[in-house]
């Protein structure tokens, strides 16, 4: 599903326009980013919860030359579904 299709559906399930549901995503979306950036976890229950996880710094290798390459700590978007949305999917 694209982003313009779940617009569609946002707009046709909630009675809105198209412009209004794609308002609306967008700003959901604006609203999960602020709070990821703050290191704040967005629960919506039933659904899942989207937080923040750090990696550390490890050793990697460059596939071209074999050489030992230092990949540093960075954080990183993770998702964890809801017990709702593995009851849904099964």
């Amino acid at each position: 599903m694209t982003k313009s299709e779940l617009i569609d559906a946002i707009a046709s399930g909630a009675g809105l326009t198209k412009a209004d549901a794609g308002r609306a995503l967008d700003s959901a979306l604006s609203a999960v980013k602020k709070a990821l950036k703050k290191n704040q976890k967005v629960t919506l229950v039933g659904f899942g919860t989207f937080s923040v996880s750090k990696r550390k710094a490890r050793k990697g290798r460059n596939p071209q030359t074999g050489e030992t390459i230092r990949i540093p700590a960075a954080k990183v978007p993770k998702f964890t579904a809801g017990k709702g949305l593995k009851d849904a999917i099964k």
